[in-house]
């Protein structure tokens, strides 16, 4: 009987019908090696991972020295499509992430987390500007009314648009204008939420000090109680610039300027805002420290000096000139 089976099939004919099979386990075993083992990557680096299909991405991953061949990643993603789709998004992948460690970043890792940070006392300009140079948000940065924003540190993930983070900042400096106005002390001669935002943006500007905020802001609504001019620098240098930086001192021709901003020659909060106020200043605003100072002065140290009279005052702007008299010439 064997010798009939070897007579009707010669080895040779048997050997030739094995071949491809045998040569399919081989080719199967160094795509499964390929696969899983380590990748061309030296280092952890972030990739963006395009739109366009897994062609655009593979030429991508090979470009950033991902992966060895743009070929063998679409045809790994293409054999285990049934896993997942690829994302199109920015992806931290490990050194030597193998090609089975990419896919699986690409179907179920979570996007890079990027990390804006609005600083406290900012104008609109100048937040404006901060969000159009962030270069991983996308779109046109829309047009910001003063002192909408909350200064915070938002998280986003690359591409996402400039209006949608904007509009965030937005909504959350509603949400921290409501909560404090919810919160304010009686008999503030504050008659609304907007109010209570300009003068919080004064205060914002006027002090550095986180611990000075409230004393500031006594003084203020002091002087608003009793009807004289805020006087503050911070809304002249505002008008003098016309809600830029002002890159230069305040003269006299400044505080004499006929400006809706000039707390100098009209009494009472200037139209709006002249910066966005973080949430301290937005709480100092409302629960003002309770005292009888009128005046301050810089101290010369980063500080305040305050007075409850102006003889009291004056005293302490002398003191301050000399301060400055003493100090060496700015380059």
């Amino acid at each position: 009987m064997a010798e009939g089976l070897r007579r009707r099939f010669p080895v040779k004919f048997l050997a030739w019908l094995l071949l491809p099979a045998l040569l399919g386990l081989i080719a199967a075993g160094a795509a499964l090696h390929t696969y899983r083992t380590a990748g061309p990557l030296s280092a952890p680096m972030q990739v963006v991972v395009p739109r366009g299909g897994l062609s655009v991405a593979g030429e991508a991953l090979e470009r950033e020295g991902v992966v060895q061949s743009a070929r063998a990643f679409t045809l790994a993603a293409w054999v285990t499509r049934a896993e997942g789709p690829i994302r199109s998004a920015e992806f931290a992948i490990p050194a030597g992430a193998s090609l089975e460690d990419v896919l699986s970043i690409l179907r179920d890792g979570r996007p890079v987390q990027r990390r804006l940070t609005i600083p406290e006392g900012l104008m609109a300009r100048q937040i404006a500007t901060l969000v159009e140079r962030t270069e991983a948000l996308s779109g046109e940065t829309p047009s910001l009314a003063e002192g909408s924003v909350l200064p915070e540190t938002y998280a986003f993930a690359y591409g996402d648009q400039r209006a949608a983070i904007l509009r965030r900042a937005e909504e959350a400096m509603t949400r921290a204008l409501a909560e404090v106005w919810a919160s304010r002390a009686d008999g503030l001669p504050l008659a609304s939420p907007r109010e209570a935002l300009v003068l919080a943006s004064i205060i914002e500007r006027e002090t550095g000090k986180p611990e000075e905020r409230a004393r500031v802001a006594g003084v203020f609504i002091n002087r608003l109680r009793r009807g004289m001019a805020l006087q503050s620098d911070p809304t002249v240098a505002y008008a003098a610039a016309d809600g830029a930086v002002l890159d230069r001192p305040l003269t006299r021709a400044d505080l004499d300027r006929d400006h809706p901003f000039n707390t100098y020659r009209n009494r009472g909060l200037p139209p709006g805002p002249v910066a966005s106020p973080g949430r301290e200043s937005l709480r100092a605003a409302v629960q003002p420290e309770v005292h009888d100072f009128l005046y301050f002065v810089a101290d010369g140290s980063g500080g305040h000096v305050f007075a409850r009279t102006l003889e009291e005052h004056n005293r302490n702007v002398a003191r301050w000139r000399e301060v400055e008299r003493a100090r060496p010439p700015r380059p």
